[in-house]
């Protein structure tokens, strides 16, 4: 089995939209939260919902990067997966030293080209209008993966993976195990969501789990998410070719863990987050004991972060209050099907600078959780294993286990 390594990082994110600025947001606390921008297609821009905040994306124009027929035949989604892409591509040198046949392409995505779709649901229903021919390649969740791949003319096992909020993470765990096993030498992964329609600014109102205030992980007056949006990207490769090349190494993927709690649509359950823990505790090799950082999944809703504590307790018994752990949705948001790999960047980057970033926004931790949340500012850290969970709608959860990487 092949030891597999991260050599390439991009992002386009609410809190930067290269990987030096996500990362001096991320140490420095600066949040991506903030007032909900103009809304398309809702009146006067305003999406009539109970909430007001939300991590949008707010620095990024398509046309300073893609030409005018690859905007008009994608959705933001699309976009964010092409450029952050490129970025970790182009970091990594990936297709100077690995054949485009040896290389996966394997994205998460959950929402595929929402405001495409509801545009044109709008204009069916009110005008009964001719859609746009190119609706359904704007739309379908698999789009991310098609377009990096034409964009990079690479040509090896391409797809997008959609398992709600855990989707990114499933998706780097497959494509960890695709080059582990040698079914490709090199994978690019990660996930792109632009969720932040109309529509799905009024379901998510619905269901009353958004924040009215801003998203707090772990604290004891923690009343919601918040949503967003946006990309990030790995590209991972056997040590062995790595090293050959002399490449940069920011990380080892080391463990992939899966599991469905099976009992409920909205209702988490600490068995099933604790399963997909120790699985990939399993895969990794390695002991609990080990692991000397969490990045939670940690959405900031009253039974996401109740579920996840009570899981990491299964699984690390006494340890588990002294694991540091946070949630960096406190400063990106809650980017859905992309959340995952927003959180394998920002646990890569804490690896290697040695230092834990802070859950923004929490002043005071809900005691009887009693788990360590990092507050106030990073925490110094040594060489260490972490974990980043996702736990998703639907009782899917996945987690992948990093170790920190010295030549």
């Amino acid at each position: 089995m092949n030891r597999v390594v991260i050599t390439g990082l991009g992002c386009v994110s609410p809190i930067g939209s290269s990987v030096s600025a996500f990362r001096e947001s991320l140490f420095s606390g600066r949040t991506g939260i903030s007032r909900i921008a103009n809304v398309p297609d809702a009146p006067d821009g305003d999406p009539g919902v109970r909430y007001t905040q939300a991590a949008q994306v707010l620095d990024f124009d398509p046309a300073q990067h893609l030409d005018s027929g690859i905007i008009s035949a994608s959705n933001r989604n699309t976009h964010f997966a092409i450029v952050a892409a490129r970025q970790a591509a182009q970091q990594a040198e990936l297709t100077k030293h690995h054949a485009p046949g040896d290389i996966a392409i394997i994205m998460g995505c959950a929402c595929g080209g929402r405001s495409s779709e509801e545009s044109e649901v709008k204009n069916l229903y009110t005008r009964n209008a001719r859609a746009h021919p190119l609706t359904i390649v704007r739309t379908m969740s698999s789009a991310g993966a098609s377009n990096i791949s034409i964009d990079l003319k690479i040509t090896g096992p391409t797809l997008d993976i959609s398992t709600a909020c855990a989707s990114a993470t499933h998706a780097i765990g497959l494509a960890f195990h695709m080059v582990r096993s040698g079914m490709s030498t090199a994978a690019i992964c990660g996930g792109h969501e632009a969720p932040l329609s109309w529509g799905f600014y009024r379901a998510w109102d619905s269901m009353r789990v958004v924040s009215p205030t801003q998203c707090k992980p772990f604290a004891a007056d923690r009343d919601g998410m918040t949503l967003g949006e946006g990309a990030a990207m790995l590209v991972i490769e056997t040590l062995e070719s790595a090293q050959a090349r002399n490449a940069t190494i920011f990380a080892e993927l080391i463990g992939f863990g899966m599991s469905a709690d099976a009992n409920h649509i909205t209702q988490p359950q600490a068995e099933g987050a604790a399963a997909a823990m120790r699985k990939a505790i399993a895969d990794a090799g390695i002991s609990p004991d080990e692991v000397g950082y969490i990045n939670a999944h940690g959405t900031g809703t009253q039974a996401n972060d109740a579920t996840e504590s009570a899981a990491i307790h299964q699984v690390f018994g006494a340890r588990a209050s002294q694991i540091p752990l946070s949630s960096t949705k406190s400063l990106h948001g809650h980017a859905i099907g992309a959340s995952g790999a927003l959180e394998a960047l920002a646990t890569v980057l804490a690896l290697q600078e040695g230092r834990l970033p802070q859950t923004a926004g929490v002043t005071a931790p809900d005691a009887s959780l009693n788990v360590d949340v990092i507050l106030n500012e990073p925490r110094p850290t040594g060489p260490t294993v972490a974990i980043s969970n996702s736990l998703a709608f639907g009782g899917l959860n996945a987690v992948i286990a990093l170790r920190s990487w010295s030549a």
